[in-house]
């Protein structure tokens, strides 16, 4: 049985997928920050992106916790309430987000995230 089974078994498949779905955002940000923090300074458009991007990686964490499934809980290495916490902030409080904050976000916490949670898609719920 391979990891993703693994977790599938016991919080179900809608949990494997939302996080493989917060993987792929990860993904898109590195995309993002792979142009630069110049590109992205000069560039409004990416910085609504960035924003964009951390929305829907923090809606990954919220079907999670809507579901039940009890994944983030019992996971508390992979981070994921403080992903859910800064898609509320950058969603409800935009007129006030810092684009250096959110720069830090994709350049450095989505990539750690992204890292913890391919761990867990290939190991499962072993520790």
């Amino acid at each position: 049985m391979t990891g993703a089974e693994a977790l599938a078994a016991r919080y179900g498949e809608r949990a494997v997928q939302s996080l493989r779905d917060l993987v792929t955002h990860c993904e898109t940000a590195a995309r993002l920050v792979a142009r630069g923090r110049q590109a992205y300074d000069a560039d409004e458009m990416l910085f609504h992106a960035a924003k964009s991007i951390i929305a829907r990686a923090g809606e990954c964490v919220d079907r999670l916790d809507k579901a039940g499934t009890g994944l983030p809980g019992d996971h508390p290495e992979l981070e994921l309430r403080q992903l859910k916490d800064a898609r509320n902030f950058v969603t409800h409080t935009y007129d006030r987000v810092d684009p250096s904050m959110v720069w830090d976000m994709l350049a450095i916490d989505l990539p750690r995230v992204a890292t913890r949670v391919r761990e867990i898609l290939t190991r499962g719920d072993q520790a």
